[in-house]
């Protein structure tokens, strides 16, 4: 059935008017109104009941005015209209659809309800204050609002009817109002009279003034929007958590933050506990049972020192079946609990120190909501009022939930990448040399640090033994971060470590290592796009005997040298082009370093941050260096200490010192080798005699055999000039033979009937290792004969 309204359709003067002026439509009110009737004008021209000229039709879609139009006796009637054109659906030409309101018979009487309802029973709360602002009336709303006697609060100020400090202020905006005769509207959080509660009100003032404009008071109407504000507050907090939440990758400070957000905004104190991750590093279980073991990894609360905690951050405890915590993981959803309700008293008895606490705050309403991401949960965060009488609604539920989703996606994050950054630093120490090793040519010292924030890079160090007591150093840095540079940062110095071992020289080994990158790029990228593999590198090559450093670089920062008597300074090399590039040369520069030269190999990261700029980093190197006294480790941690921003590196950190050591010459002898093989007899007898200074007698015959081979082979087979040289170290005998041929000899196996062939292979049999390193002049034949036993293979 349908509903009938009390509408009195004679009321109103409606008529239609086609849009050629042929009216279409005649109602009752318009025949009050004028005295025609229906048929005597419908289909006739609507101009006809002018009786004036016709206005120019409206632009608009609505226009509104007084018209002279003819009534039925013949007389003129001034009559205002409203006029709305409406198109018709069918794509036909519109109609305008013409209204008047049709006068009742006169003005209402001065005792008429609906006038006085107007203002008295208006359900908004409305007040009126003279020009001192003092009450002069109120509505019913307000007087309820006010929950004083009306009678008896006439005459007084706002501040001396509500005692809130908002009031003052309210005063202060009426008072604008009153000056300036402009409304304002004003925002405020108060309690209304005998209200437990607060409520948000909207306060729309405006100036009373009389027929000429004067301002005579202030009309004071209240609009309570307390959802609207709470909504609004919510949603501010939620935009709140998404800034404050999960600025880092750490998970105890994204913890701590989720705590922060929800103190005070939503409780009086709040709890976040973790479950441990498995020990073997897999996932998490999927579905949790009582008891749980969760460990506390952050609080928060209203009060200084967080009285209310029974449990430290960092400590584990085992939560029952009964708990909140418990039971909301199980359920996989929030618990809300009431204490007064007996709710949580099973938990509480079980756990008598914080009944206690309970007690002692006045804890009554607690909430636990789990953290979950992507299907896992992680843990859960309790939240407890004492201090705020009302407690956990349906509303502070979703809230809740809204946020700790949103710490769980960083909380899961902050774990994903810890377990990466531990992965890769495992790899990147794994892949460093654990120890460096010892060498008469130099002592080292080095540091490695992970970035702070950025993750494991592909920095790393080295030392390598040489022949001929020298010894390489290299630093190298890897472009990038996590386990991809870091596994490409071994195969570097794998392959470095491989190709100082045949003795390149350093602008050689870092065109054989540019080459390697390129195919690294190659087999990262795709169809046609080679990847972004690319690192610097830094290579120096030190001979004891010489004292001479060959020096080259790939793009790396350059080395700073700190000489005897603290003369300090950065060494000059060729730039050289970042390894990756391919195809781009690189020189090698050779300078000296006198015995007791500190020499300092480092990554960008140590110079280069966003606290500093790299020549501001370069003059801190230096001042820390130049502070150098006898220790290269104290030197490393004072350039750390001195270089290092607060938080950490933002790049990983690589620091290698080494301070050289020279040979004495006395250790060290030399002969040129006539090209007659009869000589090589009294070259024997030299070498024995020189054996016998230096007090080797007991290595003389393997070392008469050994020479006796190496100089036969290289009169035979090299070419001239050639030398022998000895070198005596503490623990091993050097025999090295230099010529200027470059072909290089091969161990064979002998056939039984040969009468040669077996020279280099009981030379590889008497010495602790051998092997041909090639000169801008030749080659280089050496072999090493321990002076220990022990160490003979």
């Amino acid at each position: 059935m349908s509903r009938v309204y009390p509408f009195d359709d004679a009321a109103t003067a409606r008529a239609v008017i086609d849009e050629d002026g042929t009216l279409a439509e005649w109602n009752e009110g318009a025949r009050r109104l004028l005295g025609h009737p229906a048929e005597e004008v419908v289909g006739r021209p609507a101009a006809l009941l002018l009786a004036g000229d016709p206005p120019p039709v409206p632009a608009g879609a609505r226009w509104d005015g007084t018209l002279a139009l003819r009534h039925r006796d013949g007389r003129t009637l001034p009559v205002w209209l409203v006029a709305h054109h409406r198109t018709a659906h069918d794509e036909r030409d519109g109609r305008w659809l013409v209204f008047s309101p049709v006068p009742d018979g006169g003005p209402a009487a001065p005792d008429d309800p609906l006038a006085a309802a107007a203002l008295i029973q208006s359900p908004c709360a409305i007040a009126v204050y003279d020009e001192h602002l003092r009450l002069h009336r109120v509505n019913d709303a307000m007087a309820r609002f006010i929950g004083l006697p009306t009678e008896r609060i006439q005459g007084l100020r706002i501040t001396e009817i509500d005692g809130e400090p908002q009031s003052e202020e309210l005063e202060r905006n009426m008072l604008q109002v009153l000056a300036t005769g402009r409304p304002l509207d004003v925002e405020t959080y108060m309690r209304s009279g005998g209200e437990a509660r607060p409520h948000a009100w909207l306060v729309r003032m405006a100036p009373v003034t009389d027929a000429a404009g004067r301002v005579l008071g202030v009309s004071l109407a209240a609009h309570d929007i307390t959802e609207n504000y709470l909504a609004r507050e919510r949603l501010q907090l939620v935009n709140e958590a998404s800034v404050r939440i999960g600025t880092t990758l750490d998970v105890t400070r994204t913890a701590q933050e989720l705590a922060d957000v929800c103190v005070p905004a939503l409780a009086d104190f709040v709890t976040v506990e973790l479950l441990d991750p498995p020990e073997n590093g897999g996932d998490l279980p999927t579905r949790l049972t009582a008891p749980v073991t969760l460990r506390r990894i952050a609080h928060r609360s209203v009060l200084p020192g967080v009285p209310e905690a029974v449990l430290k951050p960092g400590h584990s405890e085992s939560y029952p079946a009964t708990s909140p915590q418990a039971d909301s993981l199980t359920a996989g959803h929030s618990i809300v609990a009431q204490v007064a309700s007996g709710e949580m008293s099973q938990w509480l008895t079980w756990h008598k120190l914080r009944e206690e606490r309970v007690r002692e705050f006045g804890m009554h309403s607690s909430m636990a909501v789990p953290i979950q991401a992507r299907g896992t949960t992680l843990g859960v965060a309790v939240l407890t009022r004492h201090r705020r009488p009302d407690p956990f609604g349906p509303d502070d539920v979703l809230l809740a939930e809204e946020i700790t989703a949103r710490a769980a996606v960083c909380i899961d994050n902050a774990r994903r990448y810890s377990r990466e950054r531990e992965t890769a630093l495992a790899l990147q120490r794994s892949l460093l040399p654990r120890t460096l090793p010892p060498t008469a040519a130099l002592q080292a010292a080095s540091r490695y640090l992970p970035a702070a924030r950025a993750g494991v890079g592909g920095d790393w160090f080295d030392v390598i033994p040489l022949s001929g007591l020298r010894v390489a150093m290299v630093v190298g840095d890897v472009v990038g971060h996590g386990v991809q540079a870091s596994a490409t940062m071994g195969r570097l110095r794998t392959a470095v470590r491989t190709l100082a071992d045949i003795d390149l020289a350093p602008d050689e080994l870092l065109t054989h290592l540019d080459d390697l990158v390129v195919r690294l790029s190659e087999e990262q990228g795709g169809e046609n796009s080679p990847g972004e593999v690319g690192a610097t590198c830094l290579y120096a090559v030190y001979d004891p005997v010489s004292r001479h450093c060959t020096l080259a670089r790939a793009g790396h920062p350059l080395p700073v040298v700190l000489r005897p008597g603290h003369r300090l300074h950065e060494v000059d090399l060729p730039a050289g082009p970042p390894l990756g590039l391919g195809g781009l040369p690189f020189e090698s520069t050779e300078i000296e370093l006198p015995e007791g030269t500190v020499l300092a190999m480092f990554t960008d990261g140590l110079i280069t941050s966003r606290h500093q700029d790299p020549d501001t980093g370069r003059r801190l190197l230096h001042e820390a260096l130049a502070a150098y006294s006898d220790s290269l480790d104290e030197t490393c941690d004072r350039i750390l200490h001195a270089l290092l921003p607060p938080g950490g590196a933002a790049d990983d950190i690589a620091l290698l010192l080494a301070r050289t050591q020279g040979l004495p010459p006395s250790r060290v002898a030399t002969w040129d080798i006539p090209a007659d093989p009869a000589l090589v007899a009294p070259i024997r007898k030299q070498v024995v005699q020189q054996l016998d200074v230096w007090d080797l007698t007991m290595a003389a015959f393997t070392a008469e055999l050994v020479v006796s081979e190496l100089v036969t082979n290289a009169i035979r087979y090299g070419s001239h000039p050639i030398r022998l040289r000895l070198i005596h170290d503490t623990a091993r005998l050097i025999c090295e033979v230099s010529d200027t041929s470059h072909t290089a000899p091969h161990l064979r196996r002998a056939k039984t009937l040969d009468e040669g062939g077996r020279g280099l292979l009981l030379v590889a049999q008497l010495t602790q290792r051998w092997g041909t390193r090639h000169t801008g002049e030749g080659k280089t034949i050496w072999a090493e004969l321990s002076l220990f036993p022990e160490d003979v293979p």
